[in-house]
């Protein structure tokens, strides 16, 4: 195949730190039950033409209600799925966050969790689990 015949999609995605030091996990809907783990941390699909950082905080605000006020930290980049004629890519961040989620329809419920507990949640999305076990976030 032709890599000009490949779609490549963005997303950016968010761990959400409070206070307590805990991140915040969405439960995902009925609507994303082919992917693998319920719960995922914020974020989405990019809207090209705008910035990264525009783009995380706009998804942050639709799902969850919050502002994010300070720019985030970059923690990685992964390949989550290539394949025939697509390509997504995700970029991650840590965040520290104020205030309490109003979960949007994407999601059923939310949690603030520790590393361990979050290691520890048998349904974590596996690109978060990825890393969680590469030691990233600390």
């Amino acid at each position: 195949m032709d890599q000009k015949d490949i779609t490549l999609q963005v997303g950016v995605k968010a761990f959400l730190k409070n206070k307590e030091g805990k991140f915040l996990l969405l439960r995902r809907s009925e609507k994303y039950k082919d992917i693998k783990g319920n719960w995922d941390i914020v974020g989405g699909r990019i809207n090209p033409g705008s910035s990264l950082f525009d783009n995380l905080k706009r998804e942050i605000l639709e799902e969850t209600g919050l502002v994010l006020h300070e720019t985030p930290q970059i923690l990685t980049a992964q390949d989550i799925l290539r394949v025939h004629g697509k390509h997504i890519v995700r970029i991650s961040y840590i965040a520290n966050i104020e205030g309490e989620p109003k979960i949007d329809g994407e999601s059923t419920d939310f949690k603030w969790m520790t590393i361990a507990e979050m290691k520890a949640e048998k349904e974590l999305d596996m690109f978060v689990r990825e890393i969680l076990d590469q030691g990233l976030i600390k």
